[in-house]
């Protein structure tokens, strides 16, 4: 296995988060709503499947040619099926995780925000000095789709299993399936299942941020968007 190389919503009352939820100033949603539905794996019918381990995950780490634009950020949700979700942000998919957070929701409870084929995830640090970049905070509080559901902290370091994924999926730009878990066995807490796609970034100031997931090739499909927030 090749080594990976390190790289640099209750209703939501919070005016800069508000304003980060709504369209574009030509009044259109930023992306369009498709008729998926259902559960994690469902959402991403457009992405390729990994069921089976590396081999696939090296066919799909070397495409002939570049699928999306490479200045596109590299977004990966995991975790298993009984457990609980984990976001990780990177540059590129060789570079490790820039931003690795463990979200207070269940797969299961995720499974029922996308089936309404729209899925916002909001996190809000409440640190009062700036002297630290937006993603560099520590303490996030975060919300789904209009939902708080608790808070997080940010991973200082990749734990063995963290790691484990991020080298299963290195190359890999986007794709939705099961992983073999780190003892190669299935533990109390199911299957490891990830998804992978590209994401848009926006920098709207030093203190808000958001990724919008790009479709492949602007196929029609689901809504995914991730606002970073940091209160003033």
């Amino acid at each position: 296995m090749p080594a990976v190389h390190s790289s640099p919503y209750c209703q939501m009352q919070n005016p800069p988060i508000m304003s980060l939820l709504q369209p574009d100033s030509a009044g259109k949603q930023r992306r369009p709503k498709s008729s998926f539905s259902g559960g994690l794996l469902r959402m991403f019918k457009l992405f390729p499947m990994l069921t089976s381990g590396c081999k696939m995950v090296a066919l799909l780490g070397r495409p002939r040619k570049p699928l999306l634009k490479d200045s596109a950020t590299t977004g990966t949700i995991f975790g298993y099926k009984k457990g609980r979700i984990f976001l990780a942000i990177q540059e590129d998919p060789y570079s490790l995780p820039g931003f690795l957070i463990e979200l207070p929701i269940l797969t299961t409870a995720l499974q029922k925000e996308m089936a309404s084929d729209i899925v916002r995830i909001a996190l809000e640090s409440e640190t009062k000095t700036h002297k630290k970049k937006l993603l560099e905070e520590f303490v996030w509080g975060v919300y789904v789709n209009g939902r708080k559901t608790g808070y997080s902290i940010r991973r200082k370091q990749l734990s063995e299993e963290e790691l484990h994924v991020m080298q299963l999926l290195r190359g890999v730009s986007m794709g939705a399936g099961v992983l073999p878990s780190p003892n190669e066995k299935e533990t109390a807490d199911g299957e490891l299942t990830y998804m992978r796609a590209r994401f848009e970034r926006v920098v709207g100031s030093k203190d808000s941020e958001a990724l919008y997931m790009i479709n492949p090739d602007g196929a029609q499909g689901p809504e995914l968007s991730i606002f970073f927030v940091r209160a003033h």
